[in-house]
């Protein structure tokens, strides 16, 4: 079928009984397509909500990110891409509600529910734009390293990230007249950025030049982004150790992405299942994640592990995150009233103590250890995941390495700052801390780790 010929008119597919009605200024219903777990039928972005997926929340996250398409899949996946296949399936085979619209459909099993979305109207959200990443040498081989291009007089960065959104890169690189797509790769990593006045040359002189401008456009890596159970269950049962507030959910982002397993918990977060973090509702015990997330530190529970990748993070910024995180959710920052009651003394007279010896105990009772600091993890991403990934004895290509590292923040990082930052650490509160520091710095030496980095030094 031609493309024009799959779009449905919404009234008479309501008078069919074969889609209900939901509402007005939505995309145009396309059909209903089949869609295979290994090679996706929208290959863009890629969002869950398992509790709360309705058809305009999908629509809205793909037209954001600049995708024509839109597609929900058994009533809690969303898929966004620039290409559909020739062919589409009977409309009855998508026959799943959506789980946070009764009466909706939202796809099947193996079926998407398709909606072309490039003309949404978003209201108060509006449509990413690309971001500029830096000025950059080409590589040696130009048309090896950047799979499609567009040369034509005057081209500009919406008209570059425009194509390179359409054909779904997510970087768009220009040279003068040259418009580039391309994924980051090992011979054209963003690594090493040169000085932004290279790239400001005319275009007729750019055009000669060994340097280029790099955007980030609004589509996903994709590389990535595929994410199972172990096929056969682990022989040896990984920890993913730290102190509540130091990053462990970011670091499970990472981890997964990486390896393209799913991660454990020891508990259940279902804020964090309903956005895709599956192995939250596995059984800790089961052995089909690639690691499992805890934060408790007494013996018995650390040596249930066979091994274990310990994250530390300035307790500063732990004990601060951690209690926006009681406060106001994972997301969410505390608000002043917090932070002046009894409450935040209270907690970080229990917390800090915690926050040494939770370190101490694996120390001393773990089997096998990785000592990972957040502040190394975010400073060099690509080498410290690399470490951990090789830690867990998954092989891992660089491409999906730096395919994380241009995905690598995720859903579950606060975004921003707070208009109003207090200092909320009292001169005894940094006493009581600092001696923690100094603390676990020389245990972390004594068990032969390099110490704490430079910026835990009391202050």
């Amino acid at each position: 079928l031609a493309g024009q010929d799959r779009c449905c008119d919404l009234g008479a597919l309501r008078e069919q009984g074969g889609v209900p009605y939901w509402g007005k200024s939505l995309g145009t219903y396309i059909g209903c397509f089949s869609d295979d777990g290994h090679e996706r039928t929208l290959k863009g972005a890629v969002f869950y909500d398992l509790r709360k997926m309705t058809v305009s929340h999908c629509q809205d996250a793909c037209a954001e990110r600049s995708y024509v398409y839109a597609g929900l899949e058994a009533g809690v996946e969303c898929y966004c891409g620039n290409r559909l296949p020739a062919m589409s399936v009977g409309l009855e085979e998508c026959n799943h509600e959506c789980k946070g619209e009764k009466g909706s459909v939202c796809g099947g099993v193996d079926r998407l529910s398709v909606y072309r979305v490039d003309e949404l109207q978003l209201g108060s959200r509006k449509r990413r734009t690309a971001t500029y990443r830096g000025c950059f040498r080409l590589p040696e081989n130009i048309t090896h390293t950047f799979p499609s291009s567009l040369i034509q007089a005057n081209v500009t960065v919406e008209t570059c990230s425009g194509f390179c959104s359409h054909k779904e890169f997510p970087l768009a690189i220009i040279r003068g007249w040259e418009c580039y797509c391309a994924y980051p790769t090992p011979q054209f990593n963003l690594h090493d950025a040169m000085d932004s006045s290279l790239c400001g040359q005319d275009p007729e002189a750019q055009r000669l030049a060994e340097y280029c401008e790099v955007y980030q456009t609004p589509v996903q890596d994709t590389r990535c982004t595929d994410r199972r159970f172990l096929p056969n269950k682990s022989k040896v049962f990984v920890a993913l150790s730290s102190f509540p507030g130091a990053g462990n959910t970011w670091a499970r982002h990472l981890i997964e992405h990486a390896t393209g397993f799913y991660t454990g918990s020891y508990y259940f977060d279902g804020i964090l299942y309903n956005k895709g973090f599956k192995g939250e509702k596995d059984h800790w015990r089961s052995r089909r994640t690639i690691c499992v997330k805890t934060h408790e530190s007494g013996r018995r529970e650390i040596e249930m592990f066979d091994s274990a990748i310990l994250l530390i993070r300035n307790p500063y910024r732990s004990l601060v995150a951690e209690f926006n995180r009681k406060c106001a959710g994972h997301l969410g920052y505390a608000a002043d009233r917090n932070w002046k009651s009894k409450e935040w003394p209270e907690f970080v007279n229990s917390y800090a103590s915690w926050w040494s010896s939770h370190v101490l105990d694996w120390l001393k009772y773990g089997k096998r250890l990785l000592v990972v600091h957040y502040e190394e993890l975010r400073r060099s991403l690509v080498p410290t995941l690399r470490e951990m990934v090789a830690f867990l004895n998954v092989s891992v290509s660089e491409e999906r390495l730096l395919c994380v590292e241009n995905n690598k923040e995720g859903s579950f990082r606060r975004r921003g700052r707070r208009s109003h930052d207090p200092e909320p650490f009292t001169p005894e509160m940094k006493d009581l801390i600092n001696g923690y520091i100094r603390t676990v710095d020389q245990a972390l030496r004594d068990h032969n780790w390099t110490g704490l980095p430079r910026e835990y030094v009391p202050r």
